[in-house]
């Protein structure tokens, strides 16, 4: 058999085609960045075509396409590969091989896709009827951390409080929890407590019976909680509630019916609640306009949702989305250039998420401009400068330059924890992106050599420890029923009692589930500062009925519990070793604390949870 012999414009050929099933597309620039050569094609990353990349710079490129850092740091030699974040939360990889070519240094780029979460916009406009979708596009760890919250309470029927400012779609979050939990089936029901008349919103809620009152139907109405049976009520705005109307929201999730007005006669319910507000429950609570009982039996389990400000890295998706919602709705083929969306991360949005909507439902509308680059979108924020109130105080002379490189140091600090972005701090601090990426470099060498004492370090880790030890405490809290406490706490209860073993396996399962609990059990907290073992996992040292005096530490955190604040001591010792234990109250059928249920952490374990925390904290 011959031998093959391939010119040297098949031998480039086959070298191309073998470099290409590796990379999904391939550049060759000068050493300043020009593109001379571009082979395959990496589908939605470059916001602009073919023919107009090659003799480009990639500075130029980078004004017209939207992704996280600059590539300018691969040719400054500062990493060999880069990983990039775009608007559709794909990640690409983007690799260096310098070269020569006739004792002229050249870059061969290699760009690779290497995460497939990628939503383009005929996807978004296919998903733009579902009620939930924009909040499942969450780049930002602030609304990653929301959403595992979400999917793991979805699970249970307990009561969730979603806590936020105006605009932040917490009935969206409210419908995701009926839609991932096990009530999807049934009804979900909104009320706007604030938008309802106070006099209409009694008989809204409860419903009536014929002739209750004046201009009533004659047979009568059924209530939203009737009308929610099974399901879920999301009772938005419960910070407007007056007080008669909370006493009797209080019996109901108390006793689990309602009294139609005009009636005596009551209607049992099985409602799952969900309560939502802007305002501060707790100084409410102070200020002696919201009753503090309804308060603790709401904030169950609290799910704070962040400001758009917040979360400025899921901007560009939600832009995205809604361009491509609006484009199908109303027939146009509206585009927002990456200098505009640029433009739209800087802004603060005081009204969330739901004001971003509104602004690009407008721009579709009204613009007639097919492309809305920054000129245009300008003209669409309400921008409002910030008053400086006093100039920056200064009591002890400096030399000039020290002082200005203290003030740059901390503008270049807030830029980049604000914005996420090299991009976009450089942009709004009026620097080039290379400048600011050399400048950012120093500060992080030296924030890393003015490390915090060890005291300062571990109180942050614990702070972000014991979140999630409360969290969890709380939520697995609701595995124990009001019916069971109520038989718990009776003073002839004991371990031959079928409750007791049904209980006694719970937390057992609980323990061996969760793997990182040494000892479950459920308090009788005694007046004298002196705690009763009902009844606790089958290991447990403390025997059922027998007292425990243990620290301040662990009393102070249990009785506050005892109270209907869930909590966590810091690390203490007793008789029985070393701990960190986390108290969540158990509620009767009545809405009464009995008791309280407790989880003990090892030392040991404490300190691995630490470590990790600490590496993940050195990682983002």
């Amino acid at each position: 058999m011959g031998s093959i012999i391939l010119s040297t414009e098949q031998l480039l050929s086959v070298f191309q085609s073998s470099i290409l099933s590796i990379y999904d597309e391939m550049i060759v620039t000068d050493a300043k960045g020009m593109v001379l050569h571009r082979s395959g094609e990496l589908k939605n990353f470059w916001s602009t075509d073919t023919a107009t990349i090659v003799g480009k710079t990639f500075m130029e490129l980078e004004e017209v396409s939207y992704f996280s850092e600059s590539i300018q740091q691969l040719l400054n030699r500062e990493v060999q590969s880069l990983q990039l974040k775009i608007w559709n939360g794909s990640t690409i990889l983007i690799t260096l091989f310098p070269s020569l070519v006739n004792n002229e240094e050249t870059c061969v780029w290699g760009l690779k896709r290497i995460s497939e979460t990628i939503i383009d916009s005929e996807e978004l406009a296919e998903e733009r009827d579902t009620s939930t979708n924009f909040f499942m596009v969450a780049h930002s760890q602030k609304m990653k951390e929301v959403l595992n919250t979400v999917e793991m309470v979805s699970q249970v029927s307990t009561t969730v409080l979603l806590l936020g400012e105006s605009g932040v779609g917490k009935e969206m979050i409210a419908k995701t929890l009926h839609q991932l939990g096990n009530r999807r089936l049934k009804p979900f029901i909104a009320v706007n407590c604030g938008a309802i008349p106070e006099n209409l919103l009694e008989s809204e809620l409860f419903g009536y019976v014929g002739g209750a009152f004046s201009g009533a139907n004659k047979n009568g109405a059924p209530g939203k909680f009737e009308l929610a049976n099974e399901g879920i009520i999301f009772l938005d705005e419960i910070g407007e509630m007056p007080l008669n109307l909370q006493v009797k929201l209080l019996r109901i999730i108390q006793e689990k019916e309602i009294t139609p007005l005009g009636s005596s006669k009551s209607i049992k319910i099985d409602v799952q609640i969900i309560a939502a507000t802007n305002r501060s429950l707790e100084k409410m609570v102070k200020e002696g306009r919201f009753r503090e009982d309804l308060y603790y039996r709401l904030n169950v389990v609290p799910i704070d949702i962040p400001s758009l400000r917040e979360r400025i890295e899921d901007i560009p998706a939600l832009i995205y989305h809604f361009v491509a919602k609006y484009n199908t709705l109303y027939h146009r083929t509206i585009h927002i250039t990456p200098d505009a969306i640029d433009l739209f991360c800087m802004y603060d949005w005081p009204g969330n998420v739901r004001q971003l909507e509104n602004t690009i439902e407008r721009i579709v509308v009204t613009n007639r401009n097919m492309n809305v680059d920054a000129s245009i979108a300008y003209s669409y924020i309400p921008w409002k400068k910030d008053e400086i109130k006093e100039p920056p105080f200064i009591d002890y002379i400096m030399p000039l330059q020290e002082a200005v490189d203290m003030v740059e140091e901390q503008l270049i600090k807030l830029a980049v924890e604000k914005y996420k972005s090299s991009k976009l701090a450089a942009k709004v601090l009026e620097i080039s992106q290379p400048t600011l990426s050399r400048k950012y470099k120093k500060i992080r060498e030296k924030m890393a050599q003015e490390s915090l004492p060890f005291s300062n370090k571990r109180s942050i880790l614990e702070e972000h420890l014991n979140k999630q030890l409360r969290s969890m405490a709380i939520v697995t809290s609701t595995i124990i029923l009001p019916e069971e406490i109520s038989e718990i706490v009776k003073p002839d209860f004991s371990p031959s009692n079928p409750i007791f073993q049904r209980v006694q396996k719970k937390l057992t399962n609980l323990r061996e589930q969760e793997g990182i609990i040494e000892w479950v059990y459920i308090f009788k907290m005694l007046e004298s500062n002196i705690a009763q073992t009902l009844v606790a996992s089958e290991d447990f040292v403390i025997p059922p009925g027998v007292l425990y005096e243990g620290p301040p530490e662990i009393m102070e955190t249990a009785f506050a519990a005892l109270n209907g604040k869930a909590g966590v001591t810091p690390l203490y010792k007793d008789i029985y070793g070393e701990w960190k234990t986390s108290f969540a109250p158990l509620m009767d059928p009545n809405g009464n604390i009995a008791a309280i249920i407790g989880f003990d952490h090892k030392k040991a374990y404490i300190e691995t949870e630490l470590k990790k925390i600490e590496n993940m904290l050195k990682k983002h």
